[in-house]
């Protein structure tokens, strides 16, 4: 085993960490009692920790690292744009080759007539622009009173005010009194939990057929925008019912409202196509790109914009925008990510290659005894871990414990898997191997016989 020799030794680190780092979605008291991994190098599709061991990454950092770790490649970009021109802002009527370039590139690789990119640095930051976008949109179209902005219960758009509030996450607005006005909520397409007796393609068309509902309450003058994620990642990778999208395009058309299709983990090949909305049949007025877009090596994010909206918004001076806007060692990065995902073929490796195999092993894992429905889209899924197999059963203690005793497990087993409630979820780089696949699934394995193992000792294996 390599040594690392170029850092303190790990408890040294674990205190500085605790004494001086915040941490996002974490209990940092707890944290520091227990001392964070400490993640020092990765290459391909592997981390390495202070300690030396040798991590399988299921989840590409945060859903994001799709060409995988060290490509030199990316660092070269960024090296030679820094010398070149490290920071120029895109405010004032002004432009530089790198924002132009990729602003170029991705309106080619985005469907339809999606030809116009606003950019950010994060998908947070992004959906904030959408906001914006939507309601000065309908603003100049002379109806202002349209600036309801419908979302999805469970749904994810990002952690600032804006972002938190388009999304559905309970315990993020009890934080902070979100969300902000003018944004509502309907049920998420779940059909493992929320089914009930329904049949999935029933339940698809019910829960896509609430938008209509919540339309015509609150009326259909006053909502301008619904945004959803192709498949909701943070949620759970929850996959909808192959009824859901198409009656949602039907309602969105029906009644004139913008669709917000946010790509910020479905873009750049991660369902097996560039783009989800390609693999659902989404036709999106915005779509909302991040994570992939650089595979995470430079914070990027963007709102990719149809030709109508574009050019209503084109109209007026937009009253918003961003420091980092454009950044040019970011768009740099993401543009040289971009020419090796074409060059490598790496979406047509997912479609052909890569999920082809994951899917074989992951749907195995449906015979293990904690596991009660496996789900997967390209290289995105999950299990639903259960109690009681065949009953689609909660389990009957706190929600999320038995999620949290398996990814325990998993990381002991030096795979990172994340657990969403007692969903186990994957999102492994894209350029990942048939054998490194094997790998990742005879960890997770490992994994699951040992979290079953613990659950069944301590009389938790009980149905709600």
């Amino acid at each position: 085993m390599r040594q690392i020799t170029n850092h303190l030794p790990t408890a040294e680190l674990q205190a500085l960490d605790a004494a001086h780092h915040m941490h996002p979605f974490t209990t940092n008291e707890a944290l520091a009692r227990k001392g964070a991994r400490i993640i020092t190098r990765a290459s391909g599709v592997y981390l390495t920790d202070s300690e030396g061991a040798s991590i399988i990454d299921g989840m590409a950092g945060l859903w994001c690292v799709n060409i995988g770790y060290g490509r030199k490649e990316l660092a070269q970009a960024a090296a030679r744009q820094i010398e070149e021109l490290p920071y120029y802002n895109t405010f004032f009527q002004t432009s530089h080759v790198p924002a132009i370039a990729l602003a170029a590139r991705i309106a080619d690789l985005a469907p339809g007539d999606l030809n116009h990119v606003f950019f950010a640095s994060s998908g947070s930051e992004a959906n904030d622009t959408n906001i914006r976008l939507v309601r000065h949109y309908w603003a100049l179209k002379g109806q202002p009173e349209r600036s309801v902005i419908i979302a999805r219960k469970n749904g994810y758009h990002g952690s600032t005010i804006g972002g938190a509030s388009l999304g559905g996450m309970v315990p993020m607005h009890q934080q902070g009194n979100l969300p902000i006005p003018g944004i509502v909520h309907i049920d998420q397409p779940y059909w493992y939990l929320e089914g009930g007796d329904m049949t999935p393609e029933d339940f698809g068309l019910a829960r896509a057929r609430a938008l209509e509902e919540k339309i015509l309450e609150i009326g259909a003058d006053r909502v301008g925008a619904f945004i959803a994620e192709p498949v909701q990642g943070a949620g759970g990778v929850i996959i909808p019912p192959a009824s859901y999208w198409p009656e949602i395009q039907r309602i969105v058309d029906k009644y004139g409202i913008l669709l917000i299709a946010d790509e910020v983990i479905t873009g750049f090949g991660r369902t097996g196509a560039w783009f989800g909305s390609q693999t659902f049949g989404i036709r999106p007025h915005i779509m909302t790109i991040a994570k992939g877009l650089s595979s995470g090596y430079a914070p990027i994010g963007g709102s990719i914009v149809c030709d109508e909206v574009a050019a209503v918004i084109a109209s007026d001076e937009f009253n918003h925008g961003y420091t980092y806007s454009g950044h040019p060692v970011a768009a740099a990065v993401a543009l040289e990510n971009l020419r090796i995902m074409e060059d490598e073929g790496v979406v047509e490796h997912v479609r052909d290659v890569a999920h082809p195999h994951l899917a074989a092993r992951w749907h195995a894992l449906a015979d293990h005894p904690l596991v009660g429905e496996t789900t997967l889209v390209g290289m995105m899924g999950s299990l639903a871990l259960t109690p009681v197999k065949g009953r689609r059963a909660r389990f009957a203690g706190e929600q999320g414990a038995a999620g949290l005793i398996t990814r325990e497990r998993c990381f002991a087993n030096n795979v990172i898997m994340r657990h969403v409630y007692d969903r186990m979820i994957i999102a492994p780089p894209l350029v990942m191997t048939p054998d490194e696949i094997d790998i990742l699934i005879d960890r997770a394995t490992k994994a699951l016989d040992e979290a079953y193992a613990q659950l069944k000792a301590e009389g938790m294996l009980v149905a709600q």
